[in-house]
């Protein structure tokens, strides 16, 4: 058994190995086409004075003020959109009156790109945070509960069979076979719903904010000052990375007997198993 933690430890430090190499390589070569003349440094400034520029402003505290703008809209956006998608999938995969209801709406908002709604909801919810939240629960809400859905289907028939030949009913049915059945799906969905999480409250703090790390993208970029903008650039791309990471973990965490398995595979509507 040590012998085999010991494997998967190092195991664990290879593919972090590999996984920095392609960053760190790309790093190094736009560095030294920077101080070879090759890229136009107003352009591109060189990876040193981008890293200068953030410790710079992580010292004043204004790229924490920017980072915690963002965060008071994705995590609450992100919390909300996963608890109901969650619970919206789970339902409709349990009950086919809750899917006749709800599949022809879903079908059609689901096509709807989420940032679009956001003048819509500035006009119902004004100009505050409101909108900005909303636009990310409901990015998370599609990618949760379109996986859930196809964790809850993905349930063996047989498994169900067996469950209730051994007098498994209500509650004992629902904490045995259908959650445990569903979790991979809904994972899948939280993992996906991150990413996308990200995108939607950054492309909302383009046009609808004076704060938060999409604020100081497109600002940097209105000023013509691309090293702050480069900053915003890698404080989302750490911030996505970070996220995705913990909710990976969680995962892992929350299905033991899975450590090994192939990973389940995000299904999009139109090909969720009927």
């Amino acid at each position: 058994m040590r012998g085999a933690g010991v494997r998967a430890g190092r195991g664990t430090w290879r593919k972090t190995g590999l996984g920095l190499a392609v960053p760190m390589a790309l790093l190094l070569i736009w560095q030294g086409a920077a101080a070879a003349g090759m890229l136009d440094v107003l352009l591109f400034p060189p990876p040193s004075a981008i890293a200068a520029r953030l410790y710079e402003m992580a010292g004043s505290g204004e790229l924490f003020t920017h980072v915690a703008a963002t965060l008071g809209r994705l995590i609450p956006g992100y919390a909300a959109g996963a608890v109901t998608g969650a619970l919206a999938g789970f339902l409709m995969g349990v009950s086919r009156t809750a899917d006749a209801l709800l599949s022809p709406l879903f079908a059609a908002l689901y096509a709807l790109p989420k940032i679009a709604t956001l003048p819509l909801l500035l006009l119902v919810f004004g100009l505050n945070e409101t909108p900005k939240v909303l636009s990310v629960a409901l990015t998370v809400f599609f990618a949760v509960q379109i996986n859930t859905l196809a964790g809850v289907r993905q349930i063996h028939p047989r498994m169900l069979e067996t469950a209730r030949s051994y007098g498994a009913s209500g509650l004992r049915m629902l904490r045995f076979v259908l959650l445990p059945g569903a979790l991979p799906g809904l994972v899948t969905g939280l993992r996906t719903a991150t990413g996308l999480g990200v995108v939607v409250v950054v492309a909302v703090e383009f046009v609808a904010s004076e704060n938060g790390l999409g604020f100081l993208i497109w600002n940097s970029w209105t000023l013509f000052q691309p090293d702050r903008m480069y900053v915003g650039l890698v404080s989302v791309a750490l911030l996505g990375a970070l996220f995705s990471g913990a909710v990976s973990q969680a995962g892992r965490r929350a299905m033991p007997w899975r450590a090994g398995a192939p990973r389940h595979r995000p299904v999009a509507r139109g090909g969720v198993p009927r």
